[in-house]
């Protein structure tokens, strides 16, 4: 019995920045009350020549839907492995998804850009993810895109990781994957062009808060829970 509670309060102290996690429940809360919150009469259309003009293709689902394993993938990596680059990572993810949320309550937006899958003349596994898709999720509350926020972020992230330096082929890779990801978003008609654009804006501030030690000291912070975890 005292073997398990020491190891169980050793795993407590070794996870201990899990504690940052709580955030998430409580934005899931505020993005679904907002979903059925929206009145469409008092919604901002968002809409362009350029996004008409950009041709649907299914095939983009893949990437669409990839970006789930690759934002949760990327935080539960630094989350075993890199206190630091972990508070960063979520630091840059939670404040860029906190400022939309605000936006999306301030300023309802949304788009007028779906195609409807039954009128693409062509059945597919993929039109299939796409009908999918559109059914778990509106076209309300696009601006910024947390897909593209999440998919900057997670690429920085991993181009900025001292441990995986190393691996040569990972940053063009996960390059690579961003701009797929970003690309899915306009081509399965989910954002309009502005969308990413405002998306990238914010990234740029999200980049300073996070990565800039005169901003936020996350070094000290580390430090300081690693001197109490070995206390």
């Amino acid at each position: 019995m005292n073997k398990a509670f020491k190891f169980l309060r050793g795993l407590i102290r070794k996870y201990r920045h899990a504690w940052i996690l709580i955030y998430v429940p409580v934005y899931l809360a505020v993005f679904v009350f907002l979903e059925e919150t929206t009145v469409p009469s008092a919604m901002h259309l968002i809409e362009f020549d350029a996004d008409r003009a950009i041709p649907f293709c299914e095939y983009f689902i893949i990437p669409y839907f990839f970006w789930f394993l690759f934002i949760f993938g990327t935080g539960f990596y630094f989350f075993l492995t890199n206190r630091r680059d972990y508070y960063r990572y979520c630091l840059f993810l939670f404040t860029g998804m906190t400022v939309s949320l605000v936006v999306y309550r301030i300023w309802p937006n949304g788009i007028d850009l779906r195609p409807d899958p039954d009128q693409l003349g062509r059945n597919n596994v993929f039109i299939e993810m796409v009908r999918y898709l559109y059914s778990i999720d509106t076209p309300t509350n696009v601006c910024p895109s947390i897909h593209v926020i999440n998919s900057v972020g997670a690429t920085i992230a991993i181009c900025k990781s001292e441990s995986l330096s190393k691996l040569r082929f990972l940053r063009p890779l996960t390059i690579v994957i961003c701009i797929a990801i970003c690309a899915s978003t306009v081509f399965l008609k989910q954002h309009s062009l502005f969308d990413g654009m405002c998306s990238l804006v914010l990234c740029q501030g999200l980049y300073i808060l996070a990565y800039r030690p005169k901003f936020v000291n996350v070094e000290a912070d580390v430090k300081n829970e690693e001197i109490l975890l070995h206390a």
